[in-house]
């Protein structure tokens, strides 16, 4: 159109200044007109077919960019759910014969990750008394670290560092699952509790009521002299460099008859507790249960260490040690936040002489407050006699998540 106004006022001047054009001069132009506007409509349309390409490129390019944007955030939910995390702590006060003392006992990290429907990874990473090293009071410590591999719905396998299936608060152990600010001293004293291994485990259950654990791993590998020799607890190795010589078995059989009753029974054997020092083999007998109706629950437990009669010439007595403990509770107020209970233990190291004087005995009462079902605040008494007389009380607060 530009173009066609120029030719206009180029042509105009001329057709005054010289004679009128004839019919052919007319039509000669109108036609160059004609030309000169179709190829404007050319341009303009190759224009716009330009534009409409270069917004179909920008579109596929901004659905492109959210196609991978989508799949990144998919991706980055996916892993997310997969990763487990928690973790639980206590903070003890303890006021006893012994001293007085404030204590953060347990800062632990739980993580894990879940690699399909069947396989997952659990770990457990723990700080004992807040601080570790030469001279320090605590200790760091992985207590847990295997894989955990489904065969079933009924049955699985584990292989790495896990706890034992012993006893009532080795595997269960979290500050809220448990009356007491501190563990009780026979599954501390005896089992002894917390104890891990490594190697390979195997669980199934069998029916409703019944089911087993079995697992096999790095054995105890106890002092042999000194007032610590034979020790069952001073022989945990907690996979650190473990001396391998020998190695244990452990069985667990699981029975629950109804909802209010559990009973278990672990049986372990190592065919050297020393690792080849003195070929001492060691068994141990353990037998727990649970019973609750309602608010009122009661737990008991036997446990029993048998040696190798070599022991008895070096620390007579100790080829026995064992212990048992029975603990009533009772738990009542809005959501059963409050709970009371006592417990009475014994426990004996060296069990073995008849006229020793090593037992303890010891009585608990005390009250458990949940400010939620997983955090606790603790409050108790002890008295203990026999071999020790640690009277006090203590305050505690834990929690896990």
């Amino acid at each position: 159109m530009k173009k066609l106004l120029i030719a206009l006022a180029l042509t105009s001047p001329v057709l005054h200044a010289e004679e009128a054009p004839n019919l052919e001069q007319m039509w000669q132009i109108i036609q160059q007109q004609q030309a000169e506007i179709a190829a404007l409509k050319a341009e303009i349309a190759e224009n716009k077919k330009s534009v409409e390409q270069q917004n179909d490129i920008s579109n596929q390019q901004a659905d492109a960019i959210d196609t991978i944007v989508e799949r990144v955030e998919s991706s980055s939910d996916s892993k997310q759910s997969k990763y487990k995390f928690g973790g639980y702590g206590e903070l003890h006060y303890n006021n006893t014969d012994k001293g007085n003392n404030i204590d953060l006992h347990r800062f632990v990290l739980f993580n894990g990750y879940q690699f399909n429907d069947k396989t997952s990874f659990y770990s457990e990473f723990e700080v004992e008394h807040a601080l570790s090293g030469d001279g320090k009071p605590g200790e760091v410590e992985i207590e847990q670290a295997f894989i955990e591999h489904r065969i079933s719905d009924t049955s699985k396998f584990v292989a790495g560092v896990t706890l034992l299936p012993v006893g009532i608060l080795n595997e269960t152990h979290e500050p809220d699952t448990f009356y007491g600010v501190e563990r009780n001293n026979v599954e501390k004293n005896i089992i002894p509790a917390t104890w891990w291994s490594a190697g390979l485990g195997f669980s199934q259950e069998v029916n409703s009521q019944f089911g087993y654990d079995l697992f096999i791993g790095d054995g105890l590998n106890v002092p042999v002299d000194g007032s610590s020799a034979f020790l069952i607890r001073s022989g945990r190795q907690k996979v650190a460099e473990a001396k391998a010589n020998d190695g244990a078995v452990t069985l667990r059989a699981r029975y629950n008859p109804n909802n209010n009753l559990q009973i278990n029974a672990s049986y372990q054997y190592q065919q050297d507790i020393t690792q080849g020092q003195l070929g001492v083999d060691a068994s141990l007998f353990e037998i727990n249960a649970r019973y609750q109706q309602g608010p009122f629950t009661l737990k008991a437990l036997f446990a029993n260490w048998s040696l190798n009669d070599k022991v008895t010439d070096i620390f007579a007595g100790r080829e026995k040690q064992k212990g048992y403990f029975i603990e009533p509770s009772y738990r009542f107020g809005n959501d059963n936040q409050f709970g009371l209970f006592t417990r009475y233990s014994y426990w004996d190291n060296n069990a073995g002489d008849d006229n020793s004087s090593d037992a303890v005995k010891q009585t608990d009462f005390g009250m458990n407050y949940w400010l939620t079902p997983t955090v606790v605040f603790k409050a108790d008494y002890q008295n203990q006699s026999g071999a020790s007389d640690d009277d006090g009380f203590n305050l505690g607060v834990g929690y896990s998540f």
